[in-house]
């Protein structure tokens, strides 16, 4: 299972990854496999303010559908476009290619809800 250590994750199996105060946001590599094949991925949310741990939108997987919750407070700037053709991207490539939106953070200095890639290894017993 792939967990890198320059990412932040949520108990929900989100990362994050900072620079300055955008971050860019998807599942991890432990969601999506245990979402297995990804078939749809719907996020209503591009230019909304949300708040930490809000739902963004919702990844439907053969066999369920799972809400997205945002791990840090801020505007939605940008879903990934290639998702709407290609959702299975976020199987194949859930940290580069699969990523699910941009955002702009309220405050990017708190990082009180998120885990390191230690915090998150023990969580998931990886």
């Amino acid at each position: 299972m792939n967990i890198p250590n320059d990412l932040f994750y949520t108990k929900d199996h989100e990362w994050i990854r900072l620079d300055g105060d955008t971050a860019t946001v998807g599942i991890t590599d432990f969601a999506q496999s245990e979402l297995g094949d990804i078939v749809f991925i719907d996020i209503p949310t591009e230019g909304e303010t949300l708040d930490a741990e809000a739902v963004f939108g919702s990844v439907e997987a053969v066999k369920t559908v799972s809400d997205l919750f945002l791990p840090l407070a801020g505007e939605i700037l940008e879903v990934n476009p290639a998702l709407d053709s290609a959702p299975e991207k976020v199987n194949g490539d859930p940290y580069g290619d699969g990523w699910m939106v941009k955002v702009r953070l309220n405050d990017a200095a708190d990082r009180s809800g998120l885990m390191t890639a230690e915090a998150y290894k023990a969580l998931v017993g990886a």
